[in-house]
């Protein structure tokens, strides 16, 4: 399969170095200090090594689409040479080979980092059930990240990686994109190969990818994908596209905040062109409830079950019940579950009549690592709610972040018939808004790296300053260039230590974002700065460490004052 209007991506990921940019995937892992996320990280010395190798390839003119771009696998996808685990440790066996899918994205130039956590055998959407740890949120360590693949979405949230593999049989790629901001593609079933996976129910697998922009990750799946496209549909002309949108009162109960966010991506999309149609939600929940509920789950038992029943002391309890309890499942219940879900599947299609998608939240809401602790499967169940109908019914859908509510991201996905892939990429572009990135030193105009901003369409949004609880240092670097880090704590007066420091924000594009985080160099890092109205925005910040040695110049207010001085 292709995707015809997928847009090259030659960011900075393309033009920089691979070694530099491995060295520096390394040092953010040590920094960011989240052991959670992996499973087996692979040693430096040997990514280093392929990273040389790929730099001579290129550099010889190889075509490269992937390039210099690190790749984290979910700890259920074969990586050759690193223990397959399915989250859980006495079940391991190191293959011989990768799996498809990792090889298609490895010979497009991208370089494995290692494996990460799952919630066990797949069987989540939190990420928190694993032996190697629960995965906590990038954004909110007491939130939960989402499962199944959470090490992997986090990964690709803290700027780890710049894509990742993971496997959604209920929304386990959804569910992590939108707690972590991020972009998660559930390709239609078969559209991607899932030979060298560890299966939940193998009839409803399907192995997707992440990344922090849209374009990076429909050209990931396209690489992935299936060379004769045999269940893709030609992308249709726009003009303008259908968007089926269910009554609020069918959502059921949201956290504070998010039916208004869903409302606001729902009216952006009209904005944008979209024609928005009501659909009736009911097949969609009533087929949702069936995939843990009836006896579909009794494919988990398939599955692994003979290795549940030994009794492992590392397994989960709560996905050793689960999978125990498939495993009584009578097969005339099969049966009947198959012909309730039929007459679903036909009622949801007949309600989405010509819709080209249905905009849907990803989940009704985000809980506590706590909230998830009291009560595992009430809380999983919840977050279900909207997407463990989509492979049942043999959909296509794509998540993508939707706003932020309370400071956390809100995300929404688009659902569409099998093969339509490309066409709800296409709408989802729609849905991203521009992003705004605070800048301090060489990127601020006329400054040497401000063409960078300019080079990928960014506007100049404002100057303002940060509120005074940072401090400004003149790295010892060649070119020159500051440091801003947050001072972090008050001093006797009970005031902060710190200073308001002028910095620029620019408007980028969607995938600039992206394209400026891969192409950051050490010791710099992409957080969030809090401006002197008290919002906050992504922008450049230091590690601490590379302050060593450097000269603090606060008190100059900002970089351009201090260069004038």
């Amino acid at each position: 399969m292709t995707f015809p209007s997928t847009p090259s991506t030659s960011s900075s990921a393309s033009t920089s170095s691979a070694l530099d940019r491995v060295r520096a995937a390394y040092a953010r892992i040590a920094h960011v200090d989240r052991p959670e996320i992996w499973i087996s990280l692979r040693p430096q010395a040997d990514v280093e090594a392929e990273a040389r190798a790929l730099d001579a390839r290129r550099d010889t003119g190889d075509p490269l689409p992937l390039a210099g771009r690190l790749l984290a696998v979910k700890g259920n996808i074969d990586v050759a040479g690193l223990p397959t685990t399915a989250g859980c440790p006495s079940y391991a066996y190191l293959p011989d080979r990768d799996a498809p899918v990792v090889t298609r994205l490895k010979d497009a130039g991208a370089l494995v980092l290692g494996t990460t956590n799952l919630d066990q055998f797949a069987t989540g959407l939190v990420g928190t059930r694993s032996p190697y740890g629960a995965v906590r949120n990038a954004r909110d360590p007491l939130r939960v990240s989402g499962g199944s693949s959470s090490g992997s979405a986090v990964a690709v949230a803290l700027g780890l990686v710049d894509l990742a593999l993971g496997t959604d049989t209920a929304g386990s790629g959804r569910v992590p994109a939108a707690f972590n901001g991020i972009v998660g593609l559930k390709p239609t079933r078969g559209l991607v190969p899932t030979e060298g996976v560890v299966p939940a129910c193998a009839s409803l697998d399907c192995v997707g990818v992440f990344a922090r922009t849209l374009p990076e990750a429909r050209l990931a799946l396209a690489l992935m994908s299936e060379p004769d496209g045999a269940r893709a549909i030609p992308p249709r002309t726009p003009g303008p596209w259908r968007v089926a949108v269910p009554p609020l009162a069918q959502l059921g109960e949201l956290d504070d905040g998010w039916a208004q966010a869903y409302e606001a991506a729902a009216a952006r999309l009209a904005a944008a062109g979209a024609r928005l149609t009501t659909v009736d939600l009911t097949a969609f929940t009533e087929a949702a409830a069936m995939l843990y509920e009836g006896a579909f789950v009794a494919e988990r038992y398939t599955a692994v079950g003979a290795f549940v029943d030994k009794g492992s002391p590392d397994l989960d309890p709560t996905v050793a019940a689960i999978v125990r309890r498939a495993r009584d499942i009578p097969a005339h219940r099969l049966y009947a579950d198959q012909a309730a879900l039929a007459a679903l599947r036909a009622t949801a299609l007949t309600a989405l009549g010509d819709a080209d998608a249905l905009l849907l939240p990803t989940t009704p809401g985000h809980p506590t690592l706590a909230e998830v602790a009291a009560d595992p499967l009430g809380a999983n169940a919840r977050l279900g709610r909207f997407t463990n109908s989509t492979n049942l019914f043999d959909l296509a859908a794509v998540a993508v972040p939707g706003d932020e509510v309370a400071g956390r991201p809100f995300g929404v996905m688009l659902v569409g018939p099998a093969g339509t892939d490309e066409n709800l990429a296409t709408v989802a572009a729609l849905l991203t808004p521009p992003t705004q990135v605070a800048v301090v030193g060489a990127h601020l105009t006329g400054q040497p790296l401000n063409p960078q901003l300019l080079a990928m369409g960014a506007r100049l949004i404002r100057t303002t300053t940060t509120a005074p609880v940072y401090r400004l240092h003149a790295l010892r670097t060649d070119p020159p260039k500051p440091g801003l880090v947050h001072t972090g704590h008050t001093g006797r007066t009970g005031t902060w230590e710190g200073h308001a420091i002028e910095v620029e924000i620019w408007q980028l594009p969607p995938e600039g974002l992206g394209a400026l985080t891969a192409a950051l160099p050490r010791p710099m890092t992409l957080g969030r700065v809090e401006l002197s109205d008290t919002t906050t925005v992504p922008g450049f910040l230091c590690e601490p460490s590379a302050l060593e040695g450097s000269d603090d110049i606060s008190r100059y207010g900002g970089w351009r004052a201090y260069l004038t001085r």
